[in-house]
């Protein structure tokens, strides 16, 4: 579900969550956070709900490059910080393209969400990310805050 307003309060382990001046959007995800859940990705899905989404946590920042070999829906990818400062979005990444897509150096979480989706909502560089699997003390958005 992609909602605003007052509906964000704390945090859940399926919603991540973005704000950024002027907007906030809510996505259901999915959690990819071992070696083998973010290589399989979105891989063979053939659609997801403009609501829903996947969210990659590495368990430190790094250089990070996504593709989208068996991937069949176009993509957003959004890449954070540490702190869940949104670095990078590649937008409308092309489904079953083998092309690397960089999210660039000091990425640790990566949100991928409907092709095309960040744009419409206002989503951009800087807004910030917040999830439960983020350290709580690194966060610029805390799931404590409102």
């Amino acid at each position: 579900m992609v909602a605003a307003g007052p509906l964000f309060a704390g945090c859940s382990d399926d919603v991540a969550e973005l704000r950024w001046e002027g907007g906030k959007a809510r996505f259901r995800v999915e959690l990819a956070d071992t070696p083998e859940e973010r290589g399989k990705g979105l891989m063979f899905r053939d659609s997801m709900s403009s609501g829903a989404g996947m969210l990659f946590v590495f368990e430190s920042p790094r250089e990070v490059a996504f593709w989208m070999k068996n991937t069949l829906i176009p993509l957003d990818m959004i890449f954070a910080s540490p702190e869940g400062r949104v670095a990078r979005i590649h937008e409308n990444a092309v489904p079953h393209d083998e092309t690397l897509i960089p999210g660039g150096d000091g990425i640790q979480y990566v949100l991928e969400i409907n092709g095309g989706l960040a744009r419409r909502l206002g989503i951009g560089e800087g807004a910030e990310l917040r999830h439960p699997a983020m350290d709580q003390g690194r966060a610029l958005w805390r799931c404590a805050d409102e």
